[in-house]
């Protein structure tokens, strides 16, 4: 690191130049990657047992593209398997940190998957276990505000970019009105686009549109290949130059880094396409369902602990599809003022009357049902045919954690319904990967509605609706999304199944099965349980299909039970890491979600370009209007389970030196050097 450290900064003012163009010359067609030679990377060891094991992960990919192999054990520190075909590329230096672990391994261990994609790490040290502590109180949603400079330079910025923006449109329809004819009418035509929308792409997204949309081919692990691009007519168009960037993924929702290339996952997925082909063809209320879709219901509904489940092929269709089934006239829906814009799309479409309390704010939703129970329905003040909150478990751009306990003591006290999102909190949080109930300890028949997606914590795509048996049946029928969407494609729902199976682990079967799960239409393969106060244990065999055959890391859940404790490990470690070093960090410490605070919207394509620019490149997400406020613009770190203790050490040097840079350092916390946080990172870690 010292290397790469000194590299950086003997030619720091070579590369502010180039940073602050958004319009770089033909000459120098890219500016995310740069050729580096060996002096100029961290110097790695390897020594003869790495060497050794590099030669028996290339001895096991000659295996595997025999006929003959047997299947690809899953990712484990105890078994050997391929490496992903972009693991190693040519354009990849082998002496760099990215193909060779930190650490070499020893002549005793091997390991599963390429070093790129699942990140080689056995000290047991750098492992936690994702639960909430009751001895300390829960850690309520607070907003750190800086100095007031920051706020005034920050409305400045935006006044002058506003200003600018408008003078240029106003002359340039005067005298340009050839590259504004789609914001003026034409022909008795409206403009399509309106004019607001239409200034923020023009005006600020487009200035950074670098940053926005980065094209990836590969598997988003560990690292990433970022496709080389470049602009000559200021970000209008985008020129590829052919080339590649490996960058370490510090911006992807793999949180349990199940979606992998090679390995258990990988060959039942491949097994599962052999068998039924890429797509069902058919909705699921038609000819789509199939016994992969039953045992992917079954087994969530096991997972949760719930009578009955229902998936849906797309996350954001879960809920603007399902939640309009769950209201209408009569109905009040409360909602938290941040919930995504898929629950406010369903919301909207229910038709039923809407009230708003302020972001995780218990008190603000216990006096919004006092005054609704009390006044009753507008005009006629008759009592509501029912109350549903709705809320998210993990919120996607703030990193807050539900207050779990408060709501369920109030939900207990006023009698109404709730539906709890746990898009990003399923999988990510709890001792057993079961989400937000899992991390509280809480039953989970305190929830009426559990709702959770497939493309963060298991590596897919869709999402799910878990609750009564009587509920899920009557949503089968009246959401939108039976009878009109697509059902998931059997490469997709298999990859489910897989995942929740791993975490939960697989029972043996008592007694051999005659055949799969046949597919239900009308019903679940679920029988409705007497109580749902405790998570079951392992899934019956009999939940899986036949032919699925998993290796023994999966059936007892040792493989994703060492995912999710490193997952828990580095999530804390780089949240407390960042807000030692002086930034304004949202959310909890425990959220896989970590918003780092810049501000200024000048700053935001700074920060993605200098980090992608750093010997090591880091590919980092900025997020701002419309998904935030214009004044709270941020980068959305998303550490993995695929991250070492020592790529957190890498995100949190560069955001040390390029905050330092930026100004970016606002944080009220005590504040450690970045060699002490590294230093004291278990300590960091356990004291959250």
């Amino acid at each position: 690191m010292s290397d790469a450290r000194t590299y950086y900064k003997t030619s720091k003012d070579k590369k502010m130049l180039s940073l602050m163009t958004s319009n770089p010359p033909s000459s120098s067609p890219s500016i995310f990657k740069e050729k580096k030679s060996l002096s100029q990377l961290p110097s790695m060891a390897t020594p003869a047992s790495c060497l050794s094991a590099v030669q028996q992960a290339d001895s096991c990919a000659h295996a595997h593209d025999s006929p003959h192999a047997p299947p690809t054990p899953a990712p484990s520190i105890s078994s050997v398997t391929t490496s992903s075909e972009d693991s190693v590329n040519e354009d990849d230096d082998n002496s760099t940190c990215f193909v060779n672990p930190h650490t070499p391994p020893t002549s005793e261990q091997v390991f599963a998957t390429a070093h790129t994609e699942f990140g080689h790490c056995v000290n047991e040290a750098y492992r936690c276990v994702s639960k909430h502590d009751y001895m300390k109180p829960f850690q309520e949603h607070t907003i750190e505000e800086p100095p007031c400079y920051i706020h005034f330079a920050t409305y400045i910025s935006l006044l002058i970019l506003h200003m600018l923006g408008h003078l240029r449109d106003f002359f340039g329809k005067l005298f340009a009105k050839s590259h504004f004819a789609h914001l003026m009418p034409h022909n008795g035509y409206a403009p399509l686009n309106s004019s607001f929308d239409s200034f923020v792409l023009r005006r600020l997204k487009r200035r950074m549109d670098d940053c926005y949309q980065q094209p990836i081919t590969g598997i988003p692990g560990r690292t990433v290949l970022v496709l080389d691009r470049y602009s000559t007519d200021y970000n209008h168009t985008q020129i590829y130059t052919g080339g590649k960037t490996r960058a370490l993924n510090i911006s992807s929702y793999n949180y349990l880094a199940f979606s992998q290339g090679r390995g258990s996952w990988a060959d039942a997925v491949a097994e599962s396409i052999r068998r039924y082909g890429v797509s069902s063809c058919g909705t699921r209320l038609d000819s789509g369902s199939n016994d992969l879709h039953a045992s992917a219901e079954a087994l969530i509904a096991h997972f949760l602990g719930t009578e009955d489940a229902l998936v849906c092929s797309m996350g954001f269709a879960t809920n603007s599809t399902f939640i309009p089934a769950l209201g209408g006239k009569g109905t009040l829906i409360i909602s938290d003022e941040l919930n995504h814009t898929s629950m406010r799309v369903g919301i909207r479409q229910s038709g039923a009357v809407i009230r708003i309390f302020k972001h995780n704010n218990m008190s603000s939703l216990e006096s919004l049902l006092r005054e609704v129970i009390s006044q009753g329905q507008p005009k006629t003040h008759r009592a509501w045919k029912k109350i549903l909150v709705i809320v998210e478990g993990l919120y996607s751009m703030e990193g807050t954690l539900l207050n779990l306990p408060k709501i369920v003591e109030l939900k207990q006290k006023y009698k109404f319904y709730l539906y709890v999102d746990e898009a990003h909190s399923i999988g990510s949080l709890g001792s057993r990967g079961r989400g937000l109930t899992d991390y509280f300890n809480i039953p989970p028949g305190s929830i009426d509605v559990l709702m959770g997606t497939f493309s963060k914590g298991f590596g897919a795509a869709g999402g799910y609706i878990s609750g009564p048996k009587t509920l899920i049946d009557a949503l089968r029928l009246r959401s939108h999304s039976g009878p009109y969407a697509e059902a998931i494609a059997p490469s997709v729902i298999t990859q489910v199944v897989v995942s929740v199976a791993s975490i939960m682990g697989v029972a043996p079967a008592p007694q051999p099965t005659k055949s799969t799960l046949l597919p239900s239409f009308d019903s679940s393969i679920v029988a409705p349980k007497e109580s749902a106060a405790e998570f079951p244990g392992m899934a019956p065999a009999s939940m899986l299909p036949t032919w699925m055959n998993l290796p023994p890391s999966l059936t007892d859940g040792s493989e994703a039970r060492t995912r999710m404790r490193r997952l828990a490990f580095n999530c804390r470690y780089l949240h407390v890491g960042l807000k030692k070093l002086g930034f304004i960090v949202y959310g909890h410490a425990s959220s896989p979600i970590i918003p780092l605070l810049i501000f200024n919207p000048g700053k935001m394509p700074l920060f993605v370009r200098m980090m992608r620019a750093r010997p090591i490149p880091i590919a980092v997400v900025v997020v701002t209007y419309p998904a935030t406020s214009f004044e709270t613009g941020r980068a959305r770190l998303c550490p993995s389970a695929s991250h070492t203790k020592e790529d957190i050490d890498i995100v949190l040097r560069a955001c040390d030196e390029v905050g330092g840079i930026l100004n970016m350092k606002h944080g009220s916390c005590e504040r450690w050097g970045i060699d002490e946080v590294c230093e004291r990172a278990v300590e960091l870690v356990h004291s959250v």
